[in-house]
């Protein structure tokens, strides 16, 4: 057994164990988490329910049948921090009629208000940030103690500490999330995630590749690597890349995903590793440009400019000709002009992305952006907003028509009432009348309609001689 192994079996029975007993807990009671945010939300949530079965509380699908509540909140944007307050007050009877119910806050909203959420929500009883989760069953066993405090409080970084966790999903399915690093060091001007999830930390490659093993036995054929930025994974001896090699090469999972990906950060080595790994990369590439304008980026502190950015483009392009790209944008930051503006619609234009996921600039706590002077117009900023979709949704109607007559390879993800659903390497949700036993089977289908956000299509049977998919 070499020390990666050994490590990564004492890192594995080390987050079996509770870190606190449960046993005065004798019957099992109900969980209820919502959540908020992006994908690492998501699988954060998911680790919480994992957590917390293993000392005795049960998911359920309903608040009312809860004994402990959790809203896992992101805080990127300002519209869920107001969510989570709305959501509280909406316990306040189920509190009232149930003493024994716990509400706690969790995520990067736990991580930024802390002791704020208490103060100006007294029915929450416990706040914890996103480097605390693992800490979660010994935070509710100290709220069922007799001598439990009125508020716990717990939302400390643990930034010296090695990234070594256990991929803690109940029932992957085909297709799940796996993280690999947690984190920012980037800072953009516009963005709390640094202060949210703190400084940029990777596990261990091997504790990675051995989580992905386990899955693949559980049947997953499909994973997504997760981060806040892939492309800047470092476990000292490796880099994204020899990551990207090792998943391929060392699992047998059947397709590779990953997201979140920074463009100063993409390198020739990656694209040269994913024409190599062809066969279980998806050519789908998130790459999130957020301004066409050079002038906007510098103060975004992107650390690349309009030129740069499409060099990037051009570079995935010449290796990977049938890749194809969706990314994010922020329209109306500070000091943003309609010229500015317009350049984010050219290069829109220019670079043919076939999703786009667009917001308007929202001032966020500890962030450089939120102190300048020059803040755009709500109005103004929502016009743009109407507009930029307006542009991309002519586009996408265009650009989605290519795939139709195609036979595109699809991954079956769920069956029900006769018709499967999965997606194709492009990330396209396409669904066809189906098969009870296509649930993880990858079927070629005929695209008989290809719409922005989902394609419909017809199984078909390939012969040996043209068994290759498109």
């Amino acid at each position: 057994m070499t020390q990666c192994e050994i490590d990564t079996q004492n890192a594995d029975l080390a987050l079996r164990e509770p870190t606190a007993s449960l046993s005065e807990l004798k019957a099992i009671r109900g969980v209820y988490i919502s959540t908020y945010g992006c994908q690492m939300n998501v699988n954060d949530s998911e680790r919480m329910l994992s957590l917390m079965e293993m000392v005795n509380f049960a998911p359920v699908e309903k608040p009312e049948d809860a004994t402990v509540i959790i809203i896992n909140a992101c805080s990127v944007r300002e519209k869920p921090v107001q969510k989570v307050y709305s959501e509280v007050g909406r316990y306040r009877k189920l509190k009232a009629r149930n003493p024994e119910l716990r509400i706690g806050v969790a995520g990067c909203v736990g991580q930024q208000e802390k002791e704020n959420l208490i103060k100006t929500q007294p029915l929450i009883d416990f706040v914890f940030g996103t480097d605390n989760i693992d800490e979660l069953p010994g935070l509710v066993r100290k709220l069922y103690e007799p001598e439990a405090p009125k508020k716990i409080v717990e939302a400390r970084f643990k930034h010296r500490e090695p990234y070594h966790i256990e991929t803690m999903v109940r029932n992957p399915g085909v297709s799940t999330f796996v993280n690999i690093a947690k984190g920012c060091d980037n800072f953009c001007t516009f963005c709390i995630v640094p202060f949210t999830r703190g400084r940029e930390r990777s596990r261990p490659l091997q504790h990675i590749v051995t989580d992905i093993q386990h899955l693949v036995r559980r049947g997953v054929k499909e994973v997504t690597l997760l981060g806040q930025n892939v492309n800047s994974y470092n476990d000292d001896t490796s880099d994204f890349a020899d990551l990207m090699i090792a998943v391929a090469e060392k699992t047998d999972v059947q397709r590779i995903r990953y997201t979140t990906s920074h463009p100063k950060d993409f390198n020739q080595k990656l694209v040269d590793v994913m024409a190599a790994q062809a066969s279980k990369v998806c050519e789908h590439i998130h790459l999130p440009f957020q301004s066409g304008s050079t002038r906007v980026l510098a103060r975004m502190n992107r650390g690349y400019s309009r030129e740069d950015y499409l060099s990037k483009i051009d570079m995935i392009r010449k290796s990977l000709p049938n890749a194809v790209f969706s990314t994010d944008i922020i329209v109306g930051f500070p000091g943003e002009t309609e010229e500015d503006f317009q350049e984010t619609v050219s290069l829109v234009r220019q670079v043919g992305f076939e999703t786009i996921f667009a917001f308007k600039y929202s001032p966020r706590p500890f962030t450089k952006a939120a102190k300048f002077e020059d803040q755009i117009e709500d109005a103004v900023a929502g016009d743009r907003l109407a507009r930029l979709f307006a542009v991309h949704e002519e586009m996408a109607f265009r650009l989605h028509q290519k795939y139709e007559n195609q036979v595109l390879p699809v991954l079956v993800e769920k069956h029900e009432n006769g018709r499967s659903t999965g997606r194709t390497p492009q990330n396209k949700l396409v669904h066809f009348k189906g098969l009870p036993n296509d649930l993880g089977r990858t079927i070629p289908v005929r695209i008989d309609e290809a719409f922005p956000f989902a394609f419909t299509g017809e199984r078909v049977t390939l012969s040996p001689e043209t068994a290759v998919l498109s």
